[in-house]
């Protein structure tokens, strides 16, 4: 099975601004990106929810990138096998968020629904990442947690 958008040509800077397009276009209030050595992170408010997408960007020393089958590739070929696979990756994104908010304006789901595991909490935190942990502890204690666990402790 090849990759998603292993052939585009299209930029990652242009991606993301068809990203920001996008969410502008149904209706997000702020629109905010970055990017680090290693990853990429797009957020947006709308529906009174921060929401925060971290695109990990592949290493440029992986194998994929630095070899083929006959041997080592030049630092130009590496390079561009690589810019290749961020391309790949933010058309992906775009891809992602695009068939969300649609899901969203067609009726079939609501917005927290479609974009819990990305929405930002009050500490900065996705919901996502706040939440894997609990489901990994429920499946392997076979137990859910209370319902209102503060409740019963003097609260």
């Amino acid at each position: 099975m090849s990759r998603y958008a292993s052939t585009t040509s299209v930029s990652s800077a242009k991606s993301k601004a068809e990203i920001e397009a996008l969410v502008e276009r149904y209706g997000a209030a702020q629109f905010a990106s970055g990017w680090s050595a290693d990853q990429a992170v797009v957020g947006f408010t709308m529906h009174g929810r921060q929401i925060k997408f971290v695109l990990t960007m592949p290493d440029k020393n992986r194998r994929e990138f630095t070899h083929h089958s006959k041997g080592a590739r030049t630092a130009d070929a590496a390079l561009a096998q690589w810019e290749q696979a961020c391309r790949s990756r933010w058309r992906a994104l775009l891809l992602v968020i695009k068939a969300k908010l649609e899901a969203v304006e067609s009726g079939i789901s609501v917005f927290e629904d479609e974009f819990m595991a990305n929405i930002v909490l009050p500490d900065g935190q996705l919901v996502g990442q706040w939440m894997r942990p609990q489901i990994a502890d429920a499946y392997e204690s076979r137990a859910m947690p209370p319902l209102l666990p503060h409740l019963g402790k003097g609260e």
